[in-house]
């Protein structure tokens, strides 16, 4: 089996009066694509927070790559996990693509020029003098990741990645996680896309007031629960399809 880069073990999380999480289990390995579902407030984001050192557990574990994620310093965190927001901004401080980049490949430890090339990979014509605020959603949603795979976590977290994004930025999206996946990074997704999560994610966990009620294959999990099923599987069941790409297939 593929090693684990994620283990979460009893975990709880408390913030005041209210268990935002209880006794959750997940492991997560190397190449995996994970999409965590439920409805708001579930406790999704609190989940990937915990796995990212923002959220300090109340009970259980979380071991990322080994480390306590809470514990660890940031210099040292970020070349095991990365976070991409709901709102990409929420990452970008510099005046200019050029300085974020820069200020990237510094925090990272990595070689200057890093972050660049990402970013021109994601973002073909994008110049060094944009400004991250006249972006596009989906351009700051690229450049957002760009910064954080510049550290070349072995775990990348996304929360809510296609919000905002027209079609063929999330199909963009899609082919940048398949490879990133391909390549060996385990991905951890929080969505209420289920066309995403059909097209992505090699396993759901469905998350209920803070608690765990599924976790298994992606084809099992949304068939067997018509709020997450994907319009394709709504409307050609009883077939087990998926996804627009599973049916041409089928018909060819």
């Amino acid at each position: 089996a593929p090693p684990r880069v994620a283990e979460v073990r009893g975990l709880g999380v408390r913030r005041g009066p209210v268990t935002a999480l209880r006794h959750v289990d997940l492991s997560v390995a190397r190449g995996e694509t994970v999409a965590l579902m439920g409805r708001n407030g579930a406790g999704k984001s609190t989940l990937l927070g915990s796995l990212v050192g923002l959220v300090e557990p109340t009970a259980g574990s979380v071991r990322v790559g080994g480390a306590v994620p809470h514990r660890t310093p940031p210099r040292e965190l970020v070349r095991r996990v990365g976070l991409v927001p709901q709102e990409p901004r929420d990452l970008l401080y510099a005046d200019t693509v050029a300085a974020e980049c820069a200020a990237a490949d510094r925090d990272a430890g990595a070689e200057p020029g890093t972050c660049r090339a990402l970013v021109s990979g994601l973002l073909p014509g994008i110049t060094d003098g944009t400004h991250p605020r006249d972006l596009s959603e989906g351009q700051r949603l690229a450049l957002a990741l760009a910064v954080v795979l510049a550290a070349r976590p072995p775990l990348l977290l996304l929360d809510e990645p296609t919000r905002g994004l027209d079609y063929a930025a999330k199909a963009r999206l899609v082919a940048v996680l398949r490879g990133l996946a391909a390549e060996g990074h385990a991905i951890v997704l929080a969505t209420h896309d289920v066309e995403l999560a059909a097209e992505l994610a090699h396993r759901v966990v469905l998350l209920a007031d803070g608690e765990v009620i599924a976790d298994g294959p992606t084809a099992e999990i949304v068939v067997s629960s018509p709020s997450f099923a994907p319009q394709v599987t709504k409307i050609l069941a009883p077939q087990r399809w998926l996804t627009v790409a599973e049916v041409r297939e089928a018909l060819a």
